[in-house]
C-alpha cells in the first residue's frame, strides 16, 4: 500500500466516499458490503484498527450522532425481527433506525477511507497526486502548509501548556482569566515559527509551486484503482447482493 502510486490511492479514496454517500438511506445490506475496502486497507497497509480508532476519537462521536434523531422522525415499519409466517408479532424495525445506522456507516466508512489514505501516503505524495489531477497550485500549497502548520501549532500549544503548569503546579487546568493571554501568545508564537518555516522553504528553492519528480507507473498501480472502482460499482448496482442471493 505504501509503495502504490499516490494518484491511484487518492482516486480510489474519493470514488469510495462518493459511492458510499450515494447509497439510499434504507440500503443497509448493500452498504455493509462496502466494508470490504476498509478491511483490505487495514490488512494490506498493516495498520492497527485500535490505533486508528484512537486517532479518530474526536471525529467518530460526531459521525455517530449524525442520525441519532432519525428514529423519532421516521417511524415507518420496515421489517420485524422474530416474525414468522403470517405472524406479525416481533420487534418492529422502523425506517428511522435503518436510516440512522446507514448514516453512521456512511460517516464511519468515509473517515476510515480517509485515514487509510493518510496513513499509507505522505502529504507530499497527496499534493503531488492533486497536481497531477490539475488542481490549482494555490489550493495544493494551502493544503500542504495547513498540514505542516497544524503540527507546528500543536507543538507551540504543548510548550505553552507545559510552561503554565510549571509556574502553577498546584492548579488544576488553566485558569479562565489566562485563556485570552495564552491564546494570543499561542497565535503570535505560531506566526513567528511559520515565518521561519517559510524562510527555510525559500532557501530550499520554493518558488510558489509544488514540484516533485515524476514517478513511473507500474502495471499493478494501474490495476489497483481499476479493480476497486469496478468492485464499488458492482456493489452499488446491487449485483453483489443478487449474486449472493442466487
Amino acid at each position: 500500500m505504501n509503495r502504490l502510486h499516490p494518484m491511484g490511492k487518492l482516486l480510489v479514496c474519493v470514488f469510495y466516499i462518493v459511492i458510499v454517500a450515494s447509497f439510499h438511506k434504507y440500503a443497509l445490506s448493500q452498504l455493509i458490503l462496502m466494508a470490504v475496502f476498509p478491511v483490505f486497507g487495514f490488512i494490506a497497509g498493516e495498520l492497527s484498527f485500535k490505533e486508528g480508532l484512537y486517532r479518530m476519537r474526536l471525529i467518530l462521536p460526531l459521525v455517530i450522532f449524525v442520525g441519532i434523531f432519525n428514529p423519532f422522525f421516521d417511524k415507518t415499519p420496515i421489517f420485524a425481527i422474530g416474525a414468522a409466517g403470517g405472524n406479525s408479532t416481533g420487534i418492529q424495525i422502523t425506517g428511522g433506525v435503518v436510516s440512522m445506522i446507514t448514516l453512521m456507516l456512511k460517516g464511519f466508512y468515509s473517515v476510515l477511507a480517509a485515514y487509510i489514505l493518510i496513513a499509507t501516503t505522505s502529504i507530499d505524495e497527496i499534493c503531488y497526486a492533486l497536481r497531477l489531477l490539475h488542481i490549482p497550485k494555490v489550493v495544493v500549497i494551502v493544503i500542504m502548509l495547513i498540514y505542516r502548520y497544524f503540527g507546528l501549532m500543536g507543538n507551540e500549544a504543548d510548550r505553552i501548556t507545559t510552561a503554565y503548569k510549571l509556574r502553577a503546579p498546584s492548579q488544576n487546568g488553566i485558569h479562565y482569566k489566562a485563556w485570552g493571554t495564552l491564546v494570543g501568545q499561542w497565535l503570535l508564537r505560531s506566526i513567528d515559527r511559520a515565518g521561519i518555516v517559510y524562510e527555510s522553504m525559500l532557501l530550499r528553492g520554493f518558488r510558489g509551486d509544488f514540484v516533485v519528480p515524476r514517478r513511473k507507473v507500474r502495471t499493478v498501480e494501474m490495476l489497483y484503482p481499476i479493480f476497486w472502482i469496478l468492485v464499488f460499482v458492482f456493489i452499488r448496482l446491487g449485483l453483489a447482493s443478487r449474486l449472493m442471493a442466487f
